[in-house]
């Protein structure tokens, strides 16, 4: 049974910073792509950033960009999201995932694998 521990959430305020940590355990999966998303209150699951694990290779949805950094771990199947300058437009429970797929993969359809969720809250 493959799955997915987050944990690095909680309340910050605006200009703060949180790291994100992501472990997969269980059966003999091993993540070709990992990728985080989030869910603001009210709205539909959205792309954060993804890394593919072979190369290195990471992608970000433009708000985020300079201001969030993905990351593997030296352990298979580990990532962490470091996030910086916070704004209160992050608030949102953040979902890491895993896909046997390896690219740029910014769909929810594209990730085989989910975690539990945490909270991130950021206020003004």
């Amino acid at each position: 049974q493959v799955q997915l521990d987050e944990s690095g959430g909680g309340s910050v305020q605006a200009g703060g910073s949180l790291r994100l940590s992501c472990v997969v355990s269980g059966g003999t999966f091993s993540a070709r792509t990992m990728g985080w998303f989030r869910q603001p209150p009210g709205k539909e699951r959205e792309f954060v950033s993804a890394i593919v694990f072979s190369s290195g290779s990471t992608s970000y949805e433009d708000s985020v960009k300079g201001r969030f950094t993905i990351s593997r771990g030296n352990s298979k199947n580990t990532a962490y999201l470091h996030m910086s300058s916070l704004i209160p437009e992050d608030t949102a429970v953040y979902y890491c995932a895993a896909s046997y797929y390896s690219g740029s993969l910014y769909e929810v359809t594209d990730y085989h694998y989910w975690g539990q969720g945490t909270q991130v809250t950021v206020s003004s």
